[in-house]
């Protein structure tokens, strides 16, 4: 597999990501017809989902945590507590609010992710693909796209980017490829074939669709926040075991963002939830 290089926005630094489960995605989307195979029904299935999620669930598994948090170097002191029941539980941990401190901007990032903006979106190729964004959204519509990508070793809540009032989730039930750019690069449709949730937020900046993506061996996509007036930080939910994305859809030309995000255009940023989205 081909090596996954992202820019980190806190040490200023190239950095070379630590893919969990590397040998399974290489077998899955580098082999031959066998792991073709084995890909379509593992990821068509969501049986095979459910039950990897259900056995990350059980009491045996909280034997993963200590040395998965030593082996990709995961900073403990930022738990909000130490102990779990499994390793989900260990997965959808909560941190101290000041870990994630909330930048001054209007915007700030959602996620514990990799980032990539795609300025008009819907005009744009990617290796010779086109963003459909009316069958990610479920509408026509088209825009700048903030796409997070999240890794198995990252804080797995999102949150209220900004002030907002948040309307109802709807759920697109889909499959569960793997975002991972080796494999989704090549195949943009992951993002609207995935199983997904859709929110509609209502803001100074006009409709912002936060869409979450469901990838390879996620449980569930839980939604913890209310429909209403949410406040810039507010927990918006939860992924639990697994890779996913989280990904917003702005109206054209409403978000000044921020400029390493325009810099680096064409690779990933690592950030942090709650650091500057916008100027």
């Amino acid at each position: 597999m081909n090596k996954v290089i992202f820019f980190d926005r806190e040490s200023r630094s190239l950095r070379e990501e630590q893919i969990y489960g590397k040998f399974f995605l290489e077998f899955l989307y580098s082999s031959g017809f066998i792991g073709k195979l084995i890909r379509f029904f593992y990821c068509k299935s969501k049986f095979f989902s459910w039950l990897y999620g259900a056995v990350q669930s059980l009491p045996i598994t909280k034997s993963k945590v200590v040395p998965f948090i030593k082996k990709f170097n995961v900073n403990s002191s930022e738990f909000e507590k130490t102990e779990f029941s499994s390793f989900n539980d260990f997965f959808i941990r909560k941190l101290k609010p000041e870990a994630r401190p909330l930048a001054s901007s209007a915007l700030v990032m959602p996620c514990d992710g990799r980032y990539r903006l795609f300025r008009n979106a819907d005009e744009i190729e990617v290796k010779g693909q086109k963003f459909n964004l009316g069958a990610l959204v479920g509408k026509p519509c088209s825009g700048d796209l903030l796409m997070a990508r999240l890794a198995p070793v990252d804080y797995h809540r999102f949150h209220f980017p900004c002030h907002c009032k948040a309307k109802d989730f709807e759920l697109k039930n889909g499959v569960l490829e793997s975002v991972n750019p080796i494999a989704l690069l090549p195949r943009l449709k992951t993002l609207w074939e995935n199983k997904r949730v859709v929110t509609e937020l209502e803001t100074e900046f006009g409709s912002i669709y936060y869409i979450e993506v469901g990838a390879t061996n996620v449980g569930s996509i839980t939604q913890t926040y209310t429909p209403g007036e949410r406040k810039k930080g507010d927990e918006k939910g939860y992924f639990s075991f697994g890779g996913s994305a989280v990904l917003m859809l702005f109206e054209k030309g409403r978000v000044d963002f921020a400029k390493d995000l325009l810099e680096n255009e064409n690779r990933e940023i690592y950030a942090k939830m709650g650091t500057p989205l916008s100027l």
